[in-house]
């Protein structure tokens, strides 16, 4: 039996060699592998040594050489190829154990650059790690050292390794080789930001496997990108409570997006995908009240987002009602204490919760037997482009209020309406499959009674422009004071001529914001 050993993480490595050699393998290795394996008192073949070849090139050539790959490459019960090993002198390769230059590591430090990401492209290991996996039916391929105690059990057992043994290695090695050089590209193509590869390429780690999906029959993992920026919700810590659940991710990375839109102390609150509460103000405690008070129903068991640390006051608020997630920079070691006396809530510590999210950013959808890639939804409305296009004119405190609103409806489930008051959500109107339906949601807010709420001075946000009249009208007589949403309807003066007729004022951003 021969094994070749040639490792870039060298965890374990030192004891699997000895317990191969023990069971009578020779050990070949090469470069920093073959010096460890060396030290650790073991006898062991430079790979040069069997291909009468020394490394060469910076050791960018080791193990491209026929009297390897025919070695591991070789099927067994083909009476031809043995015979050729024979001829050529070649022996037989039994187990490869590989793994490969770290490209990941060397792209994700802080000064990476484009020519240490390219010297860490490994050649020969693919090479290999593929050579044998093709060649499973007769090679053992590892190549994850967690996999090195089960080999070695199994070897004792029985004297080799059961077919589905290696076939499961063999898959293994595929789907790192694959991850490896998709890697590869998503790194060259970030570097050029180039959109919509004819051949995209997407590659996530998986860090958990979750409870269950959206419903209790589906199975689901939580998977995350290789050099996700620091803000992104992959690299929040869990502070205190159970297990997250795969709805409990989603809401909390759409509370996020909602909560980036703000530089100002700002609380967000989610429920099921859709924002139900969100308050500005100058602290915290008071922007998380604004929240609360938005929506007190649907915050039940929902998701809270915090853009400043929270302190003890802030916690004891949270604390009154029954939410699922408070998530935030950071937390006092009082409010900590807080939120740590409701057992099942789960905190969570993002300390660059409002970094932004790179340029060139996509957004994927799957659909049956595809998917959908586009440009992710970074913007707002430029500045230059609001334009008021009624005989009235917002007040200052109205162009606030409908800035606050379009940073929220943005993120609302289409048709979308938002209405606000002072830097906070009074309603909203999420997801109807017309628009004036989302309007009257959010005119209603939770009581499901207009006539009970008081809105005056109010301003409505849309995600689209208003196909019909009917949504200025509602918005007027419930006491909106201002209107902003895109425009670009053919019937654009409709709606224009009845917040003239209704004393509303209306603002144009030329920018939609469907959410689907």
């Amino acid at each position: 039996m021969r094994a070749l050993i040639s490792v870039s993480d060298k965890t374990g490595v030192a004891e699997f060699a000895r317990e191969l050699s023990a069971l009578g393998a020779e050990i070949v290795s090469t470069g920093g592998t073959h010096r460890t394996l060396e030290e650790a008192g073991l006898k062991v073949v430079g790979v040069s040594e069997i291909t009468g070849f020394p490394e060469c090139l910076d050791g960018r050539v080791k193990t491209l050489h026929p009297s390897i790959h025919g070695g591991i490459l070789a099927m067994r019960d083909r009476e031809s190829h043995m015979k050729q090993l024979s001829e050529l002198g070649i022996g037989p390769i039994d187990i490869v154990a590989i793994n490969l230059y770290p490209f990941k590591a060397a792209i994700t430090k802080p000064d990476a650059g484009l020519a240490s990401a390219i010297e860490n492209i490994d050649i020969g290991g693919p090479t290999m790690l593929r050579s044998a996996a093709k060649n499973h039916k007769d090679v053992v391929v590892v190549c994850d050292p967690s996999d090195y105690g089960a080999v070695i059990a199994e070897l004792k057992e029985t004297g080799g390794l059961a077919y589905e043994s290696k076939y499961r290695l063999a898959l293994k090695v595929f789907e790192h080789t694959a991850a490896y050089d998709a890697m590869i590209a998503d790194y060259l193509r970030e570097e050029r930001n180039i959109p919509l590869p004819d051949n995209p390429t997407f590659t996530f780690e998986k860090m958990q496997t979750l409870r269950y999906g959206e419903n209790p029959h589906q199975q689901a993992g939580y998977y995350r990108e290789i050099r996700a920026w620091s803000g992104a919700l992959v690299h929040a810590k869990q502070l205190h409570g159970k297990e997250l659940s795969f709805n409990n991710i989603n809401d909390t990375n759409g509370a996020l997006a909602v909560l980036r839109e703000f530089d100002e102390p700002t609380a967000v609150a989610v429920k099921h995908a859709n924002p139900c509460g969100v308050g500005s103000a100058s602290e915290i405690r008071r922007a998380y009240q604004k929240a609360y008070e938005a929506d007190p129903v649907s915050i039940f068991g929902g998701v809270i987002a915090l853009n400043r640390i929270a302190d003890r006051r802030t916690a004891e608020e949270i604390n009154k009602i029954f939410v699922e997630i408070v998530i935030a920079p950071g937390y006092t070691a009082e409010a900590l204490d807080e939120l740590k006396k409701k057992q099942n809530i789960r905190v969570l510590e993002l300390p660059d919760i409002e970094k932004q999210p790179p340029a060139g950013r996509i957004d994927i959808k799957k659909v049956d037997g595809g998917i959908l890639i586009q440009d992710a939804d970074t913007a707002l409305y430029a500045e230059e482009d609001l334009r008021v296009v009624t005989d009235k004119q917002p007040t200052e405190k109205e162009w606030e209020d409908m800035k606050f609103a379009m940073k929220v409806v943005k993120h609302v489930k289409s048709n979308a309406i938002v209405i606000a008051y002072d830097k906070m959500t009074l309603g909203v109107g999420p997801g109807q499959t017309n628009r004036i339906g989302s309007a009257e949601i959010a005119i209603k807010g939770t009581d499901g009674d207009a006539s009970s709420r008081d809105i005056n001075g109010s301003v409505m946000a849309s995600d689209a422009f208003f196909p019909f009249d009917d949504c200025v009208s509602a918005a007027a007589e419930a006491g909106v004071a201002a209107v902003i949403q895109p425009g670009g309807s053919v019937r654009d003066e409709d709606s224009i001529r009845r917040a003239n007729e209704l004393g509303v004022a209306m603002v144009f951003t030329g920018m939609r914001h469907f959410k689907h």
